[in-house]
């Protein structure tokens, strides 16, 4: 069911989305062209570890805008479902306050094709996609359904990406903005290694 989507475009679509405090039609990812995707999967409105990854990501929104990055999501609801949720308080389950667009995918087609759909519940695994300018993916994470996602994780990759495009040196584990990177080369992993002893 899972296929690895690393270094391909991501999968195109067209669909309604609730964006803006309306629902609007023929939403795609190809408006985005030029900046980073942050693009999610959530299995469905009105759950439970669901609305607490939506209110982190809006949490984290401007930074993810510092890095000129669009954060998008994505479930098997409809359009008017997922506006009814951003109409709902927080404190009563709902997600008000999220202005970054959902998706509609209730054909379950575009979760297919970026092969995070889970046939045997109809809904998505918590799948993570990140894109770069030219619209190719370049990070992919694919949660079970009970285990939420780490924003700042999502953050950390794009700063790596990031850093890699302007300086084409490579992040090592745990690399954080500020922290040594090295060559990709023997000479400068051994640089890199005498470095942080």
């Amino acid at each position: 069911m899972t296929s690895l989507m690393i270094g391909k475009a991501a999968p195109h679509f067209k669909a309604s989305a609730a964006l803006k405090g309306a629902v609007v039609d023929n939403f795609s990812l190809d408006a985005f062209l030029g900046k980073y995707v942050v693009f999610f999967f959530y299995p469905l409105d009105f759950t439970f570890v669901c609305p607490t990854e939506l209110h982190a990501f809006q949490e984290k929104l401007q930074a993810f805008e510092e890095r000129n990055t669009q954060v998008v999501g994505c479930s098997v609801d409809s359009a008017y479902s997922h506006f009814a949720w951003l109409n709902m308080p927080k404190a009563k389950g709902g997600i008000e306050g999220v202005t970054y667009p959902l998706v509609s995918d209730l054909r379950k087609t575009i979760a297919s094709d970026y092969h995070v759909l889970n046939e045997t519940q109809g809904i998505a695994y918590r799948g993570l996609f990140i894109l770069d300018k030219q619209g190719f993916i370049r990070h992919q994470l694919v949660n079970d359904l009970p285990l939420g996602r780490s924003v700042d994780e999502a953050l950390r990759i794009i700063d790596a990406l990031i850093h890699y495009e302007n300086f084409g040196e490579v992040c090592p584990a745990n690399w954080q903005v500020g922290k040594k990177t090295m060559a990709a080369s023997q000479e400068g992993l051994e640089t890199y290694f005498s470095a942080v002893k």
